[in-house]
């Protein structure tokens, strides 16, 4: 059977999908991100033009439920970038959502409900329940291809656990694959746990920010635990330059993870993107850190961080 993964303007087979950027956001509005707003079509369109440009053919939109998703715009500049554009639906971490939010009553039969449409039926213009569809240029549905779910600092309130639950209950009918944002890299075994509990195969999950613990024999453990593990940690030099992170890969690969790994750059701000007059940009990932990686691991590793393992992980329609 043919594996298809879900993009913004439309379905597609996964080979041909060529080469991802698992983590990236195209449109983000967070009260946790004051003043970085990502929220101008034509700079975001830009900074797409510059991810293809420095070899991307794909990429994931990790921007959930309530942060400022804009779907058709999204496939306008996927269509334009002519990038292979994966959306996201679900729900970030608490924080993320500021108080009063509808987002934090929802119940998990409210948020599996919101979820399923997102992915199934399509995604709407203004990111609100009753809002016009989101179309893309053809005049389709644009759909989610990607559930996500957020946690805390080795915490996962309530909220987050009934996104992680509702998000196995959408896993379950649709077969779209989950992101889970760690923060710090925290707490990946225990998230598998409640997923695995809830019926979600650690095959289709993939953990964002296990980078930020850069730990590559607690990143062997997760690859053999069947988790996919993002790394997306890139340009962050006051964490750590990226040589850190290239030697964790490089690590990893060594112990076993290879079939595992996920590269991205999740630069995610205003403030970080050169169209919107910041630094460094989406292609800082494709100029800059794949090659020092590439001149550690080899061709063959890195097709399978960019193509083969991205493949597997989203072609799940």
């Amino acid at each position: 059977m043919i594996s298809r993964v879900r993009t913004a303007l439309g379905d597609v087979d996964a080979a041909e999908l060529g080469r991802v950027d698992y983590h990236e956001h195209l449109f983000q509005v967070s009260p946790l991100l004051p003043e970085d707003d990502l929220d101008d079509e034509r700079a975001s369109g830009e900074e797409a033009a510059a991810l293809a440009a420095s070899g991307f053919e794909a990429m994931v939109d990790a921007t959930p439920t309530g942060l400022g998703r804009r779907p058709a715009a999204a496939a306008r500049i996927a269509a334009a970038a002519a990038l292979h554009v994966v959306l996201s639906t679900g729900a970030h971490r608490e924080e993320h959502y500021g108080d009063g939010h509808p987002l934090l009553s929802r119940s998990e039969r409210q948020l599996a409900d919101a979820f399923r449409a997102d992915v199934v039926d399509g995604l709407r213009q203004e990111d609100r329940p009753h809002a016009a569809p989101a179309l893309d240029p053809a005049g389709r549905p644009v759909r989610a291809g990607l559930l996500k779910a957020g946690i805390g600092y080795w915490r996962i309130t309530p909220f987050e656990h009934r996104v992680l639950t509702a998000v196995a209950s959408v896993h379950a009918a649709t077969g779209a694959p989950v992101m889970v944002h760690l923060e710090h890299g925290s707490a990946g075994f225990e998230v598998l746990e409640v997923l695995a509990a809830a019926g979600v195969p650690a095959a289709a999950i993939v953990l964002a920010h296990v980078d930020r613990a850069p730990d590559p024999g607690l990143h062997a453990d997760l690859a053999a635990a069947g988790a996919y593990l993002g790394y997306d940690g890139w340009a962050r030099y006051r964490e750590w330059p990226d040589s850190v992170l290239v030697a964790c890969v490089a690590r990893a690969i060594e112990l076993g993870a290879a079939e595992r790994i996920l590269l991205g750059g999740d630069v995610a701000r205003r403030s970080r993107y050169i169209a919107y007059g910041g630094m460094p940009g989406l292609a800082y990932l494709g100029h800059r850190a794949l090659p020092a990686l590439r001149a550690e691991v080899g061709e063959a590793a890195m097709r399978a961080m960019l193509v083969d393992n991205p493949a597997r992980l989203l072609g799940r329609f």
